[in-house]
């Protein structure tokens, strides 16, 4: 799997309403122990970040998260652009996750996500 097909496969479960394709898709890419920290949330582990991602599903139903920048990747640390896309077709703010892979790229170990652009120091 290449990293940028192990990346559009976690988003893809970020974007699963069915529990069942959501476990199997994070399973296929997320590392034994592997952790997931944003603004809201830390989640050890698969369990935790299963809950994380069905609790930001029922608040925002039908809502998908899709990549939006290619992924750049040195030293087994990835980076990519994404963004939530609401079923109305509003859009938040665009997000960038930090993924931390394995020695083969074949698993993420962790992420860390951020919200919203980074802005401008002031003048």
């Amino acid at each position: 799997m290449s990293l940028t097909l192990l990346v559009d496969t976690y988003c893809a479960a970020w974007s699963t309403e069915n529990a069942g394709q959501r476990r199997a898709l994070l399973l296929s890419v997320w590392s034994e122990g592997a952790t997931y920290t944003d603004p809201s949330v830390h989640a050890e582990g698969v369990e935790e970040l299963l809950a994380h991602i069905a609790g930001t599903q029922a608040r925002h139903p039908g809502a998908r998260i899709l990549r939006t920048s290619e992924v750049d990747v040195h030293h087994g640390v990835a980076r990519f652009a994404w963004q939530f896309v609401m079923p109305d077709g509003s859009l938040p703010p665009e997000g960038l996750d930090i993924a931390f892979v394995d020695a083969d790229q074949k698993r993420i170990m962790r992420i860390i996500g951020f919200f919203g652009s980074l802005q401008r120091p002031a003048a």
